[in-house]
């Protein structure tokens, strides 16, 4: 019986380094993101806590159409955690996010210790 799966354990910075590199792509079929700022802290607050947020689902196929118009080509296709993935790459890297009103627009954070 061959493995259908692999599990790895990536830390948040490597995830992003994909996200940046354009390792990772997000398929049209994923909703537009819906969090709303108080969601993106919770996150944020979880990660710094050290609490699990979940696991992120990717899967490698070289035929699927991308939001942005273009093919996979072989990237890693984010099936399941695009809101948080967003959410991070946003408040972490200052992306802009386009809503489900299909607006441009930023996550500012601010962080009290």
């Amino acid at each position: 019986m061959s493995t259908k799966y692999v599990v790895n354990n990536s830390t948040v910075e490597t995830v992003l380094s994909w996200v940046n590199a354009g390792e990772i792509a997000i398929p049209e079929i994923q909703r537009p993101f819906v969090w709303n700022a108080s969601k993106v802290r919770d996150l944020m607050d979880s990660l710094y806590q050290g609490y699990p947020v979940g696991y992120l689902i990717t899967w490698k196929n070289p035929d699927i159409n991308l939001k942005d118009g273009t093919t996979s080509h072989g990237k890693k296709i984010l099936i399941d955690g695009q809101q948080r993935i967003t959410a991070l790459t946003a408040s972490l890297l200052g992306h802009q996010v386009v809503g489900t009103d299909f607006k441009k627009s930023e996550f500012k954070l601010l962080f009290i210790h």
